[in-house]
Order: C-alpha cells, then sequence, then structure tokens
C-alpha cells in the first residue's frame, strides 16, 4: 500500500481517520455505553443458544447444530465492528491503523458472505425436513451438516480474498477521512489516487452477489416449503410447520432486507448518514435480535435454554 499527501499535508499518515458518529463528547460517551450493552447482550443471547445447545442432547440435530453454527458466526460478525466502534467513540482523533482497516474490511464482508451461506443452507435443511420428512434422516446426515457448514465458512472467507488484497495494494492520497462506522469499499476507494472504476464494479457486483443468490435460492426453496405445508391436512400440521420456518424466515428478512438496500445499489446513492445507519442494522442490530427470534418461537430452544440457565 503506497500512501501519498498532499502538498498541503506534509505530516506523517499513520492510519485512516474513521468518522464514525459525530457528535459532542458527552453524546460519544452515551453510545459508548448502549453499545457496549449490545455487544454484551448479543454475546450472551448467541452464546446462550450454543451452550443450550451443546448441554440438551435433544438438540443435537442438523436444524440446532446448523443454529448454533450462525450463532457462533454471529459472536464474530458482531465482533468485527463493535470493539473497534467502542473504542472510536472514546478517542480523541479517530485513528484507525491501515492494516486494522483491511483487516476489518476482510472480515467483516467475508462473515457477512459466510452468513449468506448459513442463511441458505438452513433454508435447505427446512425444505428437506417438511418436504421430504422420510428422506430427511438419510440426506441430512451428521456428516453432510459438517460438510455444508464447512464448506459455508471455506467459501464465504475466500470470496473477498483477492479484491480486498488488490485494493490494500493501491495507492491512496490526499484526505484519509472515511464518513463511516467501519472500513467500507465504498469511502476507501474514493481515497485512492487514481479512479478505480474496474474495482467498484468488481464490489459492486461481488458485495451483493452471495446476497442475491443465496435469496432466491431461500425463496426458491420456501416456495416448495409452502406448497408441501398447504397439502398438510390438519390446521395443527400447518402450524407447526410454518412456526418451524417463521423464526427463519424473520432473521432472512432482517438480514437480507437492509443488506440489499445498502449494496443493492450504487454506494454513491446513499448519503454518509443512510449508509452508517442501514450498516448499523445489519452488523449490529441483527445478531442482538437473532436469539430472541429463534428462542421466543422455538418451544424446544426455550426449553433448552430455561435447563441451561437453571444450571
Amino acid at each position: 500500500m503506497k500512501i501519498s499527501n498532499t502538498p498541503n499535508n506534509s505530516s506523517t499518515i499513520t492510519g485512516f481517520i474513521l468518522l464514525g458518529f459525530s457528535c459532542p463528547k458527552e453524546g460519544q460517551i452515551l453510545l459508548f455505553v448502549l453499545f457496549s450493552g449490545v455487544y454484551l447482550l448479543t454475546l450472551m443471547g448467541n452464546g446462550s443458544i450454543i451452550c443450550a445447545v451443546h448441554w440438551d442432547q435433544r438438540l443435537h440435530t442438523p436444524m440446532y447444530i446448523l443454529l448454533a453454527n450462525f450463532s457462533f458466526l454471529e459472536i464474530w460478525y458482531v465482533t468485527s465492528t463493535v470493539p473497534n466502534m467502542l473504542a472510536n467513540f472514546l478517542s480523541d482523533n479517530k485513528v484507525i491503523s491501515f492494516s486494522w482497516c483491511f483487516l476489518q474490511f476482510y472480515f467483516f464482508f467475508s462473515l457477512g458472505s459466510t452468513e449468506c451461506l448459513f442463511l441458505g443452507i438452513m433454508a435447505f435443511d427446512r425444505y428437506l425436513a417438511i418436504c421430504r420428512p422420510l428422506h430427511y434422516p438419510t440426506l441430512m446426515t451428521g456428516r453432510l451438516c459438517i460438510n455444508l457448514v464447512i464448506s459455508c465458512w471455506v467459501l464465504g472467507f475466500l470470496w473477498f480474498l483477492i479484491p480486498i488484497i488488490i485494493t490494500s495494494q493501491m495507492s491512496f492520497c490526499g484526505s484519509r477521512i472515511i464518513d463511516h462506522i467501519l472500513c467500507d469499499p465504498g469511502p476507501l476507494l474514493v481515497l485512492t489516487c487514481q479512479k478505480a472504476p474496474v474495482m467498484e464494479l468488481v464490489f459492486s457486483t461481488l458485495s451483493p452477489l452471495p446476497l442475491i443468490i443465496t435469496f432466491l435460492f431461500i425463496m426458491g426453496s420456501y416456495a416448495l416449503v409452502l406448497r408441501a405445508v398447504l397439502k398438510v391436512p390438519s390446521a395443527a400440521g400447518r402450524r407447526k410447520a410454518f412456526s418451524t420456518c417463521g423464526s427463519h424466515l424473520a432473521v432472512v428478512s432482517l438480514f437480507c432486507g437492509s443488506v440489499l438496500v445498502m449494496y443493492g445499489s450504487p454506494t454513491s446513492e446513499h448519503e454518509a448518514g443512510m449508509q452508517k445507519i442501514v450498516t448499523l442494522f445489519y452488523s449490529v442490530v441483527t445478531p442482538l435480535l437473532n436469539p430472541v427470534i429463534y428462542s421466543l418461537r422455538n418451544k424446544d430452544m426455550k426449553k433448552a435454554l430455561k435447563k441451561f440457565l437453571r444450571l
């Protein structure tokens, strides 16, 4: 990575300036307390699901194994942004080093891509369970479940690897201010010495692609699930099937909806304030709500959580 100073700025550049939320010092402290609480609740909520699945033998099924892995992913996803955000609230200069900026860039987008893939295989699991109930135990085996989990992590972390390596080798000139809450490709590419339309096209294509493919796959899976559920003769059976899928659909709607708003259109179309709010929603709020959504709508999970909390 090469850094060039403008003639009016001869000081040594040691990193980017991540503006975050611009407000007085008192407001920064209030935000620090608020997001510290949100972060701890997110860790506790997702950690509780992982422990409940681990300790309750009844939950050692593909559906809950995937859910536990998803909760583990959410812990790392929120950790890729919030700790640095908290440090930023208390910082006077709000400088983030070049290496940490690109590490955050890589892990945030890689974990986001992995989350998209996880939502896809969770929909696939529900499709098999409802549309192929007799063949489900032989189709969704423990080995297949583990292979799907590993594939999600590997593909998710390979998706943005080359574009981020290329971006990290580009030259940056003039202003080093990133008007965002994290190192995002849009604001970063604006700081390059030369316009990089190819890289902008690559990121505008790669960013929404995993989400769009996964979203279409999920919608296709649930269209088949809906058709199968409507053929169930009893109302109780239909309610149980819809309850099983409802939590997953709620999480998909929250995550996919906000990410599509952010990356489904060119970054330049969104004001900086809107970018921060939308990014905050899918990167911080959604991981906080996921444990609540899955536990409230799932009797087995509620029983397991009560059992775990009594230990």
